[in-house]
């Protein structure tokens, strides 16, 4: 991926580019966000352009705290919330916030912050090579292989996850009411299939239901550092 064509994804090419670097894998990109919160919209409209792009897996987590407010969101899941809530356990962090973006399961970029969030997919990008991920999917079953180029302290965590790629909402009540906003790769089901010990290659099989898209994870435990990720389509 080149630092270029993501700040051309993200309409901001009259900001002078980052160096390029080589492309090896797609880069995981998290957003914590809510229906139900009036800092999300540009958020998720900064999301939605990061989406187009091939060399980022972008996936949006609607989380269940904001309901309160007086309008439940249609995609939120307590998994979600807590998800976040392990992320900030992890980093040490008293507190959680929408919208955040975590990249690559280690940075975390709280608002709608273009370039802080293009530098971090940068950094991302440019970390070696430990996990070399295959996908492929066959109707209702992703064969699943992985080889790592390192040893790893602790079995790592493969998990399979879907997604429904558009959702326009028409929100009624709480902070945006009045607003139709557009989502983006709106997760679904965020499953644990598999640990993997790394000390031989992973073959694995995941039987999935219905045609919406999916991808592989693995992660370290924590959640941590996302090691690989593929598309299985």
């Amino acid at each position: 991926m080149t630092s270029r064509s993501l700040l051309f994804c993200l309409g901001l090419l009259s900001i002078t580019p980052l160096p390029a670097v080589a492309e090896d894998q797609p880069v995981v990109v998290e957003l914590f966000t809510s229906q139900g919160c009036n800092s999300c919209p540009p958020a998720d409209a900064l999301f939605e352009r990061l989406a187009q792009n091939d060399d980022v897996i972008a996936l949006s987590l609607h989380v269940d705290y904001w309901d309160y407010i007086g309008w439940a969101d249609s995609f939120a899941k307590p998994e979600f919330t807590e998800r976040q809530k392990n992320y900030a356990r992890a980093a040490g962090a008293r507190s959680i916030y929408t919208p955040q973006f975590i990249i690559g399961g280690r940075d975390q970029v709280v608002g709608a912050e273009p370039m802080p969030l293009v530098e971090s997919i940068h950094r991302q990008d440019r970390s070696a090579v430990t996990v070399t991920l295959d996908v492929e999917r066959d109707g209702g079953m992703i064969e699943v292989d992985a080889t790592a180029q390192q040893s790893f302290a602790q079995p790592l965590i493969v998990q399979v996850v879907r997604f429904m790629p558009h959702a326009e909402v028409a929100i009624e009540r709480g902070e945006n009411a009045g607003k139709r906003v557009t989502y983006a790769n709106i997760v679904t089901d965020w499953a644990v299939v598999s640990e993997w010990n790394t000390q031989s290659p992973l073959d694995l099989e995941v039987a999935v239901d219905g045609d919406e898209p999916a991808v592989v994870i693995v992660q370290e435990p924590g959640p941590g550092a996302i090691v690989a990720a593929a598309r299985a389509f």
